[in-house]
């Protein structure tokens, strides 16, 4: 039977670099069926929600969800709860997306892209495994005034010993597919989130005796991204200390525009998205970088399909027109959105 795509296009350059990677998809010949949704900004302007039902239905009839991106400064004066960005949010936990898988390698010939030195932005090659629905993000949310009659904001940082032990697995399974290195990266000097997180990975860690295990602290692992992003393998940490240093590392590896990413849960269904935003500035202008998306796309085959030949390929077809010239204007070219797939495509 054809697999089910969902392609939840979203806001700003999210419909330009979703219906690249769709080309993309469609180009390798396998058996697939698309069917599209609005999310997001787009969702509230047509039916008053960022995560209207229909699309939650085909969220969840879908074998993969292809995502674009979400988010416009025309939507902040909007309650939270209707905000775009929170129908990111509403996937993950509906469905349980729980394991964000992000690699940062550096593709050759972007040497130069890279916010580092050649010589030490040519060693990433890393994976970060971000757990996805717990830490602040979801943990209990308020507004009040202190004491002293002072305006304040609380934002709970929790997580229970289940959750931390998922995600380590996850880590663990995703280093041993690797060099078998998992760095865990906490704050368990000053939290007691931390704490925990620290003793239930080294818990786990005993099911994994040919991962070496090592643990560093989130300020010690920006530091290091940048001074010495060779010593990573696959980096395991929460919702927070994820999201700041997967973008950290966007820019070791040239530009944020190159980085996919997998949303994953336990039933194998996964939502894929590039890691940027929605860049409402550039949108519709034929400048968005659709490399993150085309490599989510391929991540999308691989850890929802099975299909990790044809991955194999996309992530070729890439590296080879990365490697013969092809840049758009984060990268320092002049190719278009539509210019560059032509040329992935060219090379698939």
């Amino acid at each position: 039977m054809p697999h089910l795509i969902a392609v939840l296009p979203g806001d700003g350059i999210g419909p330009e670099v979703a219906a690249e990677a769709r080309r993309v998809l469609e180009a390798t010949g396998l058996d697939l069926v698309f069917e599209e949704a609005p999310v997001g900004g787009a969702a509230y302007d047509a039916a008053g929600h960022p995560l209207p039902p229909a699309t939650l239905d085909l969220a969840h009839r879908a074998d993969a969800i292809l995502f674009g991106a979400v988010g416009d400064a025309r939507y902040d004066g909007l309650e939270r709860a209707l905000r775009p960005e929170q129908a990111i949010l509403g996937l993950r936990k509906e469905l349980g997306l729980f394991a964000n898988l992000r690699p940062a390698k550096l593709f050759n010939g972007l040497e130069d892209a890279s916010a580092l030195r050649p010589e030490i932005a040519a060693t990433i090659d890393l994976v970060i495994v971000r757990e996805l629905t717990g830490d602040v993000y979801f943990g209990l949310k308020s507004r009040g005034t202190s004491a002293e009659g002072l305006r304040e904001g609380r934002d709970l940082m929790r997580y229970d010993e289940a959750e931390v032990a998922r995600i380590a697995r996850v880590g663990f399974e995703t280093a041993r597919t690797r060099g078998s290195r998992l760095c865990s990266v906490d704050k368990a000097n000053v939290l007691e989130t931390s704490q925990l997180w620290r003793d239930v990975v080294i818990e786990v860690a005993a099911d994994y005796p040919d991962v070496a295990l090592t643990h560093m602290y989130v300020d010690n692992a920006a530091m290091q991204l940048v001074r010495d992003p060779g010593q990573f393998d696959v980096i395991v940490t929460g919702n927070l200390f994820g999201d700041i240093l997967s973008d950290q590392a966007s820019m070791c590896a040239g530009s944020i525009g190159m980085l996919p990413s997998a949303a994953l849960g336990a039933t194998g269904k996964g939502l894929y998205e590039p890691i940027h935003g929605s860049a409402p500035d550039i949108a519709g202008q034929g400048k968005a970088n659709p490399c993150a998306a085309i490599l989510s796309a391929a991540m999308l085959l691989r850890h929802s399909l099975g299909e990790a030949a044809a991955a194999d390929r996309i992530e070729a077809a890439v590296a080879a027109a990365i490697a013969g010239g092809a840049r758009t204007a984060d990268l320092g070219g002049n190719l278009s959105t539509r210019g560059m797939a032509d040329r992935i495509l060219a090379g698939l």
